[in-house]
């Protein structure tokens, strides 16, 4: 009798595993994954953060803890001495505007002639204020230039130097401003309101309110020529452009004439548009410097 042998091709049947079977497996599974989950929790090590490097040099931490011992004491001194300084150059400015009130009185009543003083008090307050005025005016330069002293630890090099040539131009436009206010501003002004008069009115200026008028008139004119200044600067560290002032020209010209309309001293159109066409021209040329000059 030959003994049996299974044929190659023969295939045992396969056997489907029973229902509680592939539950069991999946349990088993389940259990063995979250036990490892456990053990890495249980294992799991926090990695020892590096030592920090220092971030300044022994140079830069020097000089940072020389920076800290100048306390609050040592900067509101600091503060006295360049308010001090300021305080005594108004003091001899004003000095000497008053030893020279009589030749700034002519220069300031020439637009409107003879004037008259109601008050017996009037024309000694109006030299007192004129000296004061002039005194703020020569002082100026060394105000701008203790205030620019105080802030000067406080500047980058790129800011420094851009002061050296900030404060000179400003005092240049300040100055440039009351000139053309006073040359061609305020005359126009005073001969439009005395184009009033008739035979019978008369124009009667009292000394104390047309200084009043002149002033309120003539100094607004130092800081608007300003503007020019102000928005090159914006321009030079990269907060405006030529296209953004384009965009805001219309915005621009609507200001202009609310400031004129505030600081007028009288309230009728012609002082508020003397006023609000420099600072749109003084725009303009803004403009043009930053877009034609400095390609911004």
């Amino acid at each position: 009798m030959e003994p049996f042998e299974p044929k190659p091709d023969f295939e045992y049947p396969i056997k489907k595993p029973s229902f509680d079977s592939v539950v069991r497996q999946k349990r088993r599974e389940a259990e063995q994954k979250a036990e490892q989950e456990r053990y890495k929790v249980a294992n799991l090590q926090v990695p020892e953060e590096p030592e920090n490097e220092p971030l300044y040099t022994e140079m830069e931490q020097k000089m940072m803890d020389e920076a800290r011992e100048l306390s609050l004491v040592g900067h509101l001194s600091e503060l006295r001495k360049r308010l001090i300084l300021m305080a005594v150059a108004i003091i001899v400015g004003t000095c000497i505007s008053y030893y020279y009130v009589d030749v700034l009185l002519e220069i300031l009543l020439k637009p409107a002639g003879k004037l008259y003083y109601m008050k017996p008090t009037e024309a000694f307050f109006t030299y007192m204020k004129v000296s004061i005025v002039g005194g703020l005016i020569i002082a100026a330069p060394i105000i701008l230039h203790q205030i620019w002293l105080f802030v000067k630890p406080a500047l980058t090099v790129r800011e420094k130097q851009l002061s050296n040539w900030i404060l000179p131009v400003a005092i240049g436009l300040f100055g440039i401003g009351i000139v053309f206010s006073y040359f061609l501003v305020l005359p126009a002004a005073v001969k439009f309101f005395m184009g009033f008069a008739t035979d019978e009115l008369q124009p009667l200026f009292s000394i104390g309110q047309y200084m009043d008028f002149v002033l309120s008139f003539v100094l607004p004119f130092g800081f608007i020529f300003e503007l020019p200044l102000i928005l090159i600067i914006l321009g030079y560290f990269n907060l405006i452009t030529s296209r953004f002032l384009k965009t805001k020209r219309k915005i621009f010209i609507l200001i202009s004439f609310i400031i004129g309309a505030v600081i007028s001293p009288t309230p009728d159109m012609f002082s508020q548009t003397m006023i609000a066409l420099p600072m749109i021209l003084l725009y303009e040329t803004s403009l043009f410097v930053l877009a034609k000059i400095m390609k911004r």
